[in-house]
């Protein structure tokens, strides 16, 4: 199965012209980049209309940090955080809203808000209805490689095979997703990026990004700002690894990814137009 556009709803995003940018509005006090930059409801609506000026395709609202060691978040506080937003952006934006959550009450509340897509870093794991919920409204779900939960994953991750570990997990998440009635071409697959990882194993997924493109389904990466472009960097701090962040966007797209999940949206406006560019040129 190779999906080259993705359609539903109103929204139509072809896949094969480039690699289509999602901005992130975190709603949260501690996320590791921006937590408590756009907290506020009105500073977070304000945000995702510049990200959309700035060439965004898709919002992706979260109200929950899922960084390593973050706490969760309860469902009426999340509520109380993405609900607003999500329904402000969906009466001025024509670019679909994805609803970054775990929870199946989170998710169905979001859609009738406003959301048309879901962006599960658990890959129904944590609450399986989740699945349901994608089903019955018809929107497409980004399914995520992770392994335990945001809390503990950084506690010495180990793989015996590392690719053919995350290909399996995502496989066998894709398959539950279809058997409870999701759409094959509207499930998105995520390797995780920062999730479960050790940084040596952030680096070779990038490197063998194509493997996993290879599974046929649409691939999300998100390496924006990570711990591990601040590790090589000598210690960056988050925002200052945006440069980083851009080699990596680079590299994913020149591999085939689909989507790339970023904090700045201009940077990687610029750096998929030159990657394009690269890869249009006559041999």
């Amino acid at each position: 199965m190779t999906v080259s556009v993705l359609k539903w709803g109103q929204h139509n995003l072809d896949l094969e012209a480039r690699p289509r940018i999602m901005g992130i509005v975190n709603i949260t006090p501690d996320s590791f980049s921006d937590g408590g930059d756009y907290f506020d409801p009105e500073t977070a609506v304000a945000h995702g209309l510049a990200m959309v000026e700035e060439g965004a395709d898709i919002l992706d609202v979260g109200g929950e940090s899922t960084r390593p060691g973050a706490e969760p978040v309860g469902e009426g506080d999340e509520k109380a955080r993405v609900l607003p937003v999500i329904r402000s952006l969906a009466e001025k934006v024509s670019v679909p809203i994805s609803v970054d959550t775990y929870k199946s009450s989170i998710a169905a509340a979001a859609i009738e808000a406003g959301a048309s897509m879901i962006n599960d870093i658990s890959a129904g794991r944590f609450d399986p209805a989740i699945f349901d919920v994608a089903a019955r409204t018809g929107v497409p779900m980004v399914l995520m490689h992770m392994r335990g939960v945001p809390r503990s994953m950084q506690a010495r991750p180990v793989y015996d095979d590392l690719v053919s570990e995350v290909k399996t997990f995502l496989h066998e998440a894709a398959g539950r997703a279809e058997a409870a009635g999701v759409a094959p071409d509207r499930i998105i697959l995520d390797p995780g990026i920062g999730f479960g990882k050790t940084f040596g194993h952030n680096w070779t997924l990038i490197k063998r990004l194509r493997e996993l493109v290879e599974m046929g389904y649409p691939m999300l990466v998100g390496p924006s700002r990570k711990a591990f472009l601040g590790y090589l960097l000598g210690g960056a701090p988050p925002k200052a690894r945006d440069s980083a962040t851009a080699a990596v966007v680079a590299l994913a797209a020149y591999l085939g990814a689909h989507f790339i999940r970023t904090h700045n949206v201009q940077l990687a406006r610029e750096t998929l137009t030159v990657v394009r560019a690269v890869m249009k040129a006559d041999d």
